[in-house]
């Protein structure tokens, strides 16, 4: 149910931009280079954190099994 109201809330923002620009009004004054350098900014930031919490042991339950691992010669 959250991800169906967030891709509505998304598509309206979308909808409401499209309208706007058709009318010759345009609400983000971004660059196309812009708009490129920051996206690939954030998602080299969230990659970047996904990644490093994804192979480190930083939750009590993934330090539980990095242990477990270990013990048994498996890491």
């Amino acid at each position: 149910m959250k991800a169906a109201i967030i891709r509505l809330a998304v598509l309206a923002i979308l909808l409401l931009n499209q309208g706007l620009v058709v009318y010759g009004w345009d609400p983000l004054p971004f660059t196309e280079d812009q708009i490129y350098k920051s996206v690939s900014t954030v998602a080299t930031v969230a990659m970047s954190i996904f990644t490093w919490f994804k192979d480190n042991p930083v939750t009590k339950k993934g330090k539980h099994n990095d242990k477990f691992l270990r013990d048994r010669g498996m890491k």
